[in-house]
């Protein structure tokens, strides 16, 4: 594959990976697209890429960290499927007109490209400002904007939404704010 390629496949990705342009900063997409890790893999003859150790990926606003993401192709070099993962694997991204970042957290982060399908899975939590949304799985339609939650087949723990009152200004230092994801 070539980098013109694989630099197409990674907008693509760090677009969806934002949950959809619409809640994205305007800006972030017209940003250049930085990834590190300490190792990186790309076999085009698997249509796989496979960047390992302290995976960071960062767009203007947008930032992903994990300890391994893995991106599959199609025959043709379209994005497939992407899986990050980490202890926990972790996103940020500034909507346009808000004043703080939402934030997501779980073990597996995966996206579909055909379904437009972004799922979190085993301890995973959305936050946006002082609300929190957590489950052991939460698929987030990125076409259709639908959010469904559930808790696994083996846990006792079920899916919890925490809704704050509405304020006329919430701050960065009123959100919910774990110290499990860098930046947070």
């Amino acid at each position: 594959m070539s980098l013109g390629k694989l630099v197409k496949l990674i907008i693509c990705l760090t677009s969806v990976l934002g949950c959809g342009a619409s809640l994205a900063l305007s800006g972030d997409s017209d940003q250049p697209i930085e990834i590190e890790a300490d190792a990186a893999e790309l076999d085009d003859n698997l249509g796989v890429t496979v960047y390992r150790g302290n995976v960071v990926v960062t767009q203007g606003t947008l930032r992903l960290n994990g300890d391994t993401m893995t991106v599959y192709y199609t025959d043709d070099q379209k994005l497939k499927t992407v899986f990050m993962d980490g202890n926990p694997a972790c996103f940020r991204q500034r909507p346009d007109k808000e004043n703080m970042d939402v934030k997501a957290e779980a073990l597996r982060m995966e996206y579909h490209a055909a379904e437009k399908l972004l799922v979190l899975l085993q301890d995973a939590t959305v936050i946006r400002g002082r609300d929190r949304f957590s489950g052991d799985r939460i698929e987030y339609d990125t076409e259709k904007a639908i959010v469904k939650a559930r808790k696994s087949n083996s846990s006792k723990d079920r899916v919890k939404m925490v809704i704050q009152p509405k304020k006329e200004r919430v701050t960065e230092s009123d959100a919910i704010i774990d110290a499990k994801c860098p930046g947070s």
